[in-house]
């Protein structure tokens, strides 16, 4: 048989008040025809479903065990009719948010926690790009906002503002082969045991593009596809790691030294597509939890007492 929610609805209501009067006023039913769905329950069912007395009614063994039922069904209902409206909920595309590697590990993901919450009806796609595929994405209208580094991007024709420090660094266990040292050049960290990304990241690789045919030959001990788990590898000892000063959290011991080289310098910068809708509120609601997720990153001290941060 074939049942009616609002039966079922009406069946909960006057199983939980003990009446069919009571279930019919919370129906916003009158009496009458609050008892002829009842009549029409029963004669479906086939079974007595409530016991009739002087002070109101309870369920037969039979209209318990539809009761139970009915709550599932009504909560099953409650979440499918939720899972589709949510899709009603934003009438406009997602924004379309791009960065490189460093950017994803901690700058990205705070500022979306921030920018999701202030506006649930806005949805963000995002997606890990490298800073040349980010600059044409963006001058082709398809995306609204990248994370960029500076000495990649150029003279590319797109808004761009600077957004934070993103210079590389080498790090290693507190107090361990890089204790005293000061700021050191590649060639002498690569003298060193290492533990790195994975030859396909895209730090790594625009690592050894900087360095060119030239490169010191490097020991890697392990390589991984994390930032994080890399920073802790370095920080137990197993290796010097290269990493983004925006990989590190400050409060982490390790010892922490500036790279001479001057590849090592770069800077983020916040661009911005031209999609007709790149200046639309949503937007600019998103580039501006950007800029303060990039202002809101501790700055940290190395063991020379100076300050190292965005």
């Amino acid at each position: 048989m074939r049942y009616d929610l609002d039966d079922l609805r009406l069946f909960l209501h006057i199983v939980t008040e003990g009446s069919i009067t009571a279930g019919a006023h919370r129906m916003h039913l009158s009496l009458p025809s609050a008892s002829a769905r009842v009549r029409s329950l029963e004669h479906h069912a086939g079974v007595a479903l409530l016991i009739r007395g002087r002070r109101g009614v309870r369920p037969t063994p039979a209209g318990a065990t539809l009761a139970r039922h009915a709550r599932d069904v009504l909560d099953q209902t409650a979440r499918l009719e939720s899972a589709v409206a949510s899709y009603t909920r934003s009438p406009t595309a997602p924004l379309i948010l791009l960065g490189g590697g460093s950017a994803m590990h901690r700058l990205v993901p705070r500022a979306l926690i921030s920018f999701l919450r202030a506006h649930p009806d806005t949805d963000v796609t995002v997606s890990e790009s490298r800073t040349p595929q980010t600059v044409r994405t963006l001058a082709d209208g398809e995306a609204d906002l990248g994370i960029v580094l500076d000495n990649e991007a150029g003279d590319c024709g797109l808004h761009m503002e600077p957004l934070g420090d993103d210079s590389l660094v080498v790090i290693g266990q507190a107090g361990g082969i890089l204790s005293g040292r000061t700021a050191l050049t590649y060639s002498e960290v690569a003298e060193h045991p290492l533990v790195g990304l994975d030859a396909d990241s895209s730090l790594r690789r625009w690592i050894e593009k900087r360095l060119g045919p030239h490169a010191p030959v490097v020991r890697y001990r392990t390589t991984v596809a994390d930032l994080n788990v890399l920073v802790s590898l370095a920080a137990a000892g197993a290796g010097l790691a290269v990493v983004p000063r925006r990989a590190i959290d400050p409060h982490q011991p390790l010892d922490v030294h500036e790279l001479q080289d001057p590849w090592a310098r770069r800077h983020h910068l916040l661009a911005w597509g031209v999609k007709d809708r790149a200046a639309s509120a949503a937007t600019a609601a998103l580039a501006e939890h950007l800029r303060q997720a990039a202002l809101s990153e501790p700055s940290f001290r190395n063991p020379h007492g100076d300050a190292v941060g965005p």
